[in-house]
């Protein structure tokens, strides 16, 4: 047990994370939840909570809303696919290349609008990932447009559970690389950058080197997550980068709850698994999910601004308090949140 428990605090995972993984791995053996369009679900739920950990690493830190993540996301797709289609590469390794235009283009990104503040940045970004899908749509020789690219998908097998320990193995990959980011000094200048500005400029931090730096290593992992996408559906069209689709992200880690990282891949799951059943129930009403999301997002910032995690965290430390009072007595004022 001391094993296991140190080998989920080098990964950042609590016991019940821990415990939520292993059910990941395990339910899509259980009856009824091993039919394929389930585990389809599942596929895209982890999909989503592993985009959200990304999402959640700028606008939970240093508190930018990238409103053109899924633009990024969008490019690292499409350039595996397309070394794929038009240069044989492996999309194994597309993958990976998918990487480099995705982190460049938010390096460069960063460095137009992170000197900029608050809605200001956010909506500059935006503009880039407009940008980008507007190229994307009218390069017709390149990517095909409107009229959806065919690629190679990762593995021959038509059974979903394979595409399933695929995107969990890299969700953790993104889950562990952010968590150390996070809990190294770098991670300190983050947060001190997200709560305010001008105390981290004052003690000594460059808030636009850092905000920089960590708008490219998210929107890196957006363009690697993006050739998973890619290659896991095996089509691709520009409406893989509506900035709907990056709202998607932004109710997923705002119910979660911004800052923790962990909270929007614990609310991706259901969140896909809801909205995909209304879609179905309510097939004559297109735009529907549209309105939940705006709804989950007011309840969530009225009743609950912290999110899934701050509740976790406020549970957590009151038992922990309960269980102080009855053995001593008397409460801890340490442990209250």
């Amino acid at each position: 047990m001391d094993k296991i428990r140190r080998v989920l605090d080098w990964a950042g995972i609590t016991p019940l994370g821990g415990l939520t993984l292993l059910l990941l791995i395990l339910i899509p053996w259980v009856p009824p939840f091993n039919k394929e369009y389930l585990i389809r679900w599942l596929v895209m739920g982890v999909l989503v909570g592993a985009q959200a950990i990304a999402f959640d690493f700028t606008s939970g830190y240093i508190n930018i809303v990238n409103f053109g993540f899924c633009a990024f996301f969008g490019l690292g797709a499409y350039t595996s696919a397309v070394l794929a289609v038009r240069l044989g590469v492996s999309p194994w390794i597309g993958m990976f290349i998918g990487i480099l235009p995705a982190a460049l283009l938010g390096f460069l990104t960063g460095i137009l609008t992170l000197r900029l503040r608050g809605i200001i940045a956010a909506c500059m970004a935006w503009f880039v990932g407009l940008a980008l899908m507007g190229i994307t749509t009218k390069w017709v020789k390149l990517t095909e447009g409107p009229l959806s690219l065919s690629c190679p998908t990762l593995l021959k097998t038509t059974s979903n559970l394979p595409y399933l320990y695929i995107i969990l193995a890299m969700m953790l990959v993104v889950y562990i690389v952010l968590k150390w980011v996070v809990r190294s000094p770098m991670g300190l200048a983050f947060k001190a950058i997200g709560q305010n500005m001008e105390a981290a400029r004052t003690s000594g931090i460059n808030p636009v080197r850092y905000r920089i730096i960590n708008f490219t290593v998210s929107c890196a992992f957006a363009g690697w997550l993006g050739g998973f996408y890619a290659h896991y559906y095996g089509v691709l069209m520009p409406d893989v980068m509506l900035t709907t689709k990056t709202v998607e992200v932004l109710v997923v880690v705002t119910i979660g709850g911004r800052g923790s990282l962990w909270g929007g891949l614990f609310a991706a799951i259901p969140f896909v698994y809801g909205t995909e059943l209304v879609r179905s129930f309510f097939s004559k009403y297109p735009g529907i999910n549209l309105v939940l999301y705006g709804f989950f997002l007011l309840m969530v910032m009225i009743y609950y601004p912290g999110g899934i995690a701050r509740v976790y965290q406020k549970t957590l430390g009151q038992s922990k308090n309960r269980v102080v009072r009855w053995l001593t007595g008397r409460d801890n004022p340490s442990l209250r949140i």
